[in-house]
């Protein structure tokens, strides 16, 4: 059976408009600011435009490309009504956006990948990498998989401590060490039990300690060293986990993690307590790496996929 992950229908909107709520907000008043009382798009509008869409932390590189795209525009039609601009500000993003890659769907079913599936999870502390986990675990155990998280994390008790209740929220086996373990030891031991109990995934949660680069992609480097004596070609799938309400500073975390280790997807959490929003527009223009999830609330299934022409349609919904 195949169980793929939702697209867009009604339940799912309404969580991504709901949880977009203070960067739409911030984001459509700094441009109503922008073109009160002017009727026609000039360079004083376009300044403003730029100004708003780097407050609202769409990025330096992302908010040049649209501007200048406005630009080009305003040139080439000479008469352009402010009273457009909403539209055609939604249609430039869309069009930056367009060569950035996208996971069309979530397919749940393993049945087609080697058994078990490794996922292992890097990020900071504190981005919500751990509840990250125990949503994508119950969402693969939803859709009839044996999961099996590892807590590599040893350097922080608190971490264990959250993926063993998750764990035992959604009745998944967990494996853990004691505190200050070596990490590489939990995730070969991981994977060994997964492979045991015939599990269909297996998730494993990482530290992520960037003030010290090297050490980080030492570590990541061992792990996976000890868990392909086990698997070949595991892991299959490393998602970066990302604290979207810090902005700039998420995309910058976003490129260490690219370099410290081969990063192949990405979530970006925490979007509904935020007005910085417009960082995921930058991530997925600057990286080329897929922005698969995005967090918009406690939920389990407020773990969405993202889809670039339903985020920025929300970012441009007026509320009712």
């Amino acid at each position: 059976m195949s169980f793929l992950g939702k697209l867009f229908g009604r339940k799912e909107k309404e969580s991504l408009d709901k949880g977009l709520e203070k960067t739409k907000d911030g984001f459509l008043t700094k441009i109503s600011k922008a073109v009160a009382g002017k009727s026609t798009v000039d360079d004083a509008i376009l300044d403003d435009l730029e100004d708003a869409l780097i407050t609202s932390d769409v990025g330096v590189d992302t908010t040049l490309a649209v501007i200048n795209r406005i630009q080009e525009r305003v040139e080439r039609d000479k008469y352009l009504s402010t009273n457009e601009l909403n539209h055609i500000l939604k249609e430039e993003i869309e069009f930056t956006l367009k060569d950035s890659p996208e996971v069309k769907e979530i397919d749940f079913d393993l049945s087609k990948h080697t058994k078990p599936y490794v996922l292992l999870v890097v990020g900071v502390n504190g981005v919500g990498k751990t509840t990250t986990i125990g949503k994508l675990a119950s969402q693969y155990k939803k859709a009839g998989n044996k999961v099996v998280l590892g807590a590599a994390d040893t350097f922080r008790a608190a971490a264990v401590d959250q993926l063993t209740i998750w764990s035992e929220r959604i009745d998944v086996p967990i494996v853990k060490q004691p505190m200050g373990s070596d990490p590489a030891s939990v995730a070969f031991d991981t994977v060994q039990s997964a492979v045991s109990k015939n599990a269909d995934i297996a998730i494993i949660d990482t530290a992520g300690r960037l003030h010290n680069k090297i050490h980080l992609m030492e570590e990541l480097s061992k792990i996976k060293r000890v868990i392909q004596k086990v698997i070949p070609d595991a892991p299959h799938e490393v998602l970066l986990v990302l604290d979207g309400s810090t902005g700039q500073n998420a995309l910058e975390q976003a490129k260490q993690f690219t370099q410290a280790t081969n990063v192949t997807s990405l979530a970006i959490t925490k979007l509904d307590g935020t007005a910085k929003g417009g960082v995921v527009l930058a991530i997925a223009h600057q990286l080329k790496i897929p922005v698969k999830y995005i967090g918009v609330g406690e939920k389990v299934e407020d773990l969405l996929l993202f889809n670039k022409h339903e985020f920025v349609d929300s970012l441009f919904s007026l509320n009712n």
